[in-house]
């Protein structure tokens, strides 16, 4: 930490100090368990878009995003077109439907439309889709913050669920809504100020980086191969995008219940519209950074062989000015606090312990509070097991793929189907998550050569139509 000066410690506390301020603040008072679990529905659209992009965004975009433009080009933004396109289905299919049947959790859905052992189910795969990226999302963030403060990774994963419990989960829906507004501003602010420096710091200037851009490919965004090994070619990364956008944004409670919180149907269908600007910006920001910190390396000759997934803090360390660095550090402990322990708990409460207990209202927060620690131990544990893992932000949501097109396949089911076996579904997710996971292992292991950017279209498509034809056979 001998790079790290009392003005870099001056920002970090600064911004520490606020972050925790309004997360006490806003869930300082309580108004039951509607107030602590959907902000009572009076969420301004501008606070819901900034707290969505927040949470999509998290360390694997501070982090993960400027790694894949430093050691690519900016391919990525072929995903992000198909994520657009997903917004807007989810707007226009999706969220009617949630506001229809007046959801606490998204997965209130699916138990009204089919049956209730459909919603405990949808909830598991919800646990396991969102612990494991969360677990990922929070060992990139933890990984980068030990290699700026020098800090062991374990200590560091255990500061990081201590804060967001205390500050943020602990309050409720209002506290991670505000918290998430503010988490989102500092990541605009930290890109460009990196950028800026960049530029305007030294002898490099932007010619140099489009010479050496243009030179090494590295804002290539149209990969027009046919190469289906490789999961950036344009056709499966737009496929990928869609249906990994539809299954992370409209089945992903951690992701809808930021619009839920608002009063009406318009509102929370305007606000993921915004969300495609919001996000693309952001993106394109830290795609631009992550080519910047390898035009600046090699035009001053520097040479660096280790992951590309430590870039933003090795550049940190090494080449940033005191204030500025302690912005990089607070950004990515920033990006790192706003763990779903809210949405969690919520549905674990909701969907599946308040179903087969009777609870009381006055307790139902207090149980969900409970359940948060629960759930912050797992996160800490597969964040602390994810060590091996290369390249963070492709292996996030390969591990993704696995359980969440499942999800998708059912809820598709339920919105544009009349079918209404319960038993037939659930045997279904279960097939479709097995199948992608023997994909994904049997890849590993050089049995399979599946791309994984297919794992959520193939569950998708398993768990969507596999139902039905099971009911016909038995029907026959």
């Amino acid at each position: 930490m001998s790079n790290f000066s009392f003005f870099d410690w001056i920002v970090v506390f600064f911004g520490i100090s606020i972050l925790a301020l309004i997360g006490i603040s806003k869930g300082r008072k309580q108004e039951g368990s509607s107030d602590f679990f959907l902000a009572l529905r009076k969420t301004p659209v501008i606070v819901s878009v900034f707290s969505f992009v927040a949470s999509e965004v998290s360390a694997m975009t501070i982090v993960g995003v400027p790694s894949v433009s430093f050691s690519g080009g900016w391919e990525y933004l072929q995903f992000f077109a198909g994520s657009a396109v997903s917004r807007i289905l989810i707007a226009y299919f999706f969220i009617p439907v949630f506001y229809k049947y007046n959801c606490v959790t998204i997965y209130d859905f699916v138990g009204e439309r089919f049956e209730r052992p459909v919603q405990y189910s949808s909830s598991v795969f919800f646990f396991i889709t969102r612990l494991l990226a969360s677990g990922i999302r929070l060992y990139a963030t933890a990984l980068a913050i030990s290699v700026i403060t020098g800090w062991s990774l374990g200590l560091t994963i255990f500061l990081f669920l201590i804060f967001s419990f205390a500050f943020i989960g602990f309050g409720g829906m209002k506290s991670v809504l505000y918290t998430g507004v503010y988490q989102a501003l500092s990541f605009y602010l930290m890109g460009l100020g990196v950028i800026f420096f960049i530029f305007w710091g030294g002898d490099f200037g932007f010619k140099d980086f489009l010479k050496i851009a243009a030179m090494d490919n590295k804002i290539a965004i149209i990969n027009a191969s046919f190469d289906f090994k490789n999961p950036n070619i344009f056709l499966l990364a737009i496929l990928n995008g869609v249906f990994g956008s539809l299954a992370a944004f409209g089945t992903d409670y951690e992701m809808m219940q930021r619009l839920l919180t608002l009063k009406t149907r318009a509102e929370s269908q305007k606000s993921i519209m915004y969300t495609i600007i919001a996000t693309f910006l952001l993106v394109l920001i830290y795609l631009s950074l992550g080519s910047a910190i390898y035009a600046f390396l090699k035009f001053n000759s520097v040479t660096y062989s280790d992951k590309a997934d430590k870039i933003v803090s090795y550049f940190a360390v090494n080449f940033l000015p005191d204030g500025l660095r302690g912005f990089v550090f607070l950004t990515v402990f920033l990006a790192s606090v706003d763990l779903p322990l809210v949405s969690l708990s919520t549905s674990f409460i909701n969907d599946i312990y308040s179903r087969v207990k009777k609870v009381e209202e006055k307790d139902l927060i207090k149980l969900t509070r409970i359940s948060m620690v629960f759930f912050a131990a797992i996160l800490g544990f597969i964040a602390f097991m994810s060590q091996k893992a290369q390249n963070m932000l492709w292996f996030a949501f390969e591990i993704n793929g696995v359980t969440s097109g499942s999800l998708l396949g059912v809820f598709l089911l339920g919105i544009f189907t009349k079918f209404k076996g319960s038993k037939e579904i659930i045997f279904s997710m279960i097939f479709s998550s097995l199948l992608c996971l023997g994909f994904m292992i049997g890849n590993k292991l050089n049995l399979t050569n599946v791309p994984w950017s297919s794992f959520v279209i193939i569950g998708t498509f398993t768990s969507f139509l596999l139902p039905q034809l099971i009911g016909k056979f038995r029907k026959n």
